[in-house]
């Protein structure tokens, strides 16, 4: 039986044991065991973006409502989290790219809902964090360094995700000097978890520290580099992600075509040679600004 039809019964499996719970002992034990399967089928091999996006918003929804049964599941965080911030990403911020040279009021209806769903990402992870670490948003505020949080291996992944929507929701916040102002806390916060997991998700966490480097005021586009380059020595090759994040951060602002355009291509080969979900919403934004090339140099 294929990979694709053995999750698709476990996830049957999944709702019928939450069709039970009302009448099932103890009621914890059980919500914490179906929050763990589902924080697993977050994490399925998927490379058809189209199915990827039909399932996910009931998906999203049912891993959502779990969750506020059991805020104490570092790893459901971590799917729902992830999950909408990848939704945000891939299905609506990028659609408001590509449609805001043709219709601007509909890009920035999108961007609107982008915000949105990047915010509720980040509502959940930090939820999660807090859920661990009481005052942990607060602390993390301080401007004594000497006061910060620290994370536990078990939770960079929350955190991650807590960062990465949270930069997400900044970058299409620019006129809200309020939230705008919070890129350093973010920045942060990535900081700390990279610190713990430099290496995290295949480079993706030095991958968003080389794109926080490049967006903040007195970034270092050398360290930036630095940064990009250690995701995709973690990824072994295998993630395309960090070539794109490269490409649009430090390639595009220096006005670098021909670097711009080399590692676009580069994350073109990667994602043919290793199919996943990550790789085809990169495959398809680099499609798209090597396509749209012309207008950005």
């Amino acid at each position: 039986m294929s990979t694709g039809i053995l999750t698709f019964f476990r996830f049957l499996a999944v709702c019928a044991l939450l069709g039970a719970l009302a009448g099932c002992s103890p009621r914890h034990l059980i919500i914490q065991s179906v929050a763990n399967e589902l924080a697993q089928q977050g994490q399925a091999v998927e490379d058809d973006l189209g199915l990827a996006r039909e399932a996910s918003s009931f998906y999203l929804k049912l891993s959502e409502g779990l969750l506020r049964e059991a805020p104490d599941n570092l790893a459901l965080a971590e799917a729902v989290a992830g999950g909408f911030t990848q939704y945000a990403f891939a299905f609506v911020a990028f659609e408001a790219e590509r449609l805001e040279s043709k219709d601007a009021k509909a890009a920035q209806a999108l961007n609107e809902r982008a915000r949105r769903l990047y915010l509720r990402a980040h509502r959940h992870a930090m939820a999660a964090l807090e859920q661990q670490q009481p005052g942990f948003l607060k602390a993390l505020s301080q401007s004594d360094a000497s006061r910060w949080p620290t994370l536990k291996p078990s939770q960079v992944g929350v955190a991650y995700w807590a960062a990465a929507s949270w930069g997400a929701y900044i970058s299409l916040s620019k006129d809200l000097p309020e939230v705008v102002a919070d890129l350093p806390v973010a920045f942060r916060l990535a900081q700390l978890a990279w610190r713990v997991s430099p290496k995290h998700a295949n480079g993706d966490l030095s991958s968003l520290m080389g794109s926080f480097e490049a967006a903040r005021a007195g970034g270092s586009a050398q360290q930036a580099s630095i940064y990009f380059d250690a995701a995709i020595a973690a990824g072994a090759g295998k993630s395309a992600g960090a070539y794109v994040a490269k490409a649009e951060s430090i390639a595009l602002t220096a006005g670098d075509r021909p670097a711009f355009e080399a590692l676009l291509r580069q994350a073109l080969r990667v994602s043919a040679e290793h199919r996943d979900l990550p790789n085809e919403v990169m495959r398809e934004r680099a499609q798209w600004l090597l396509a749209t090339a012309d207008d950005l140099f």
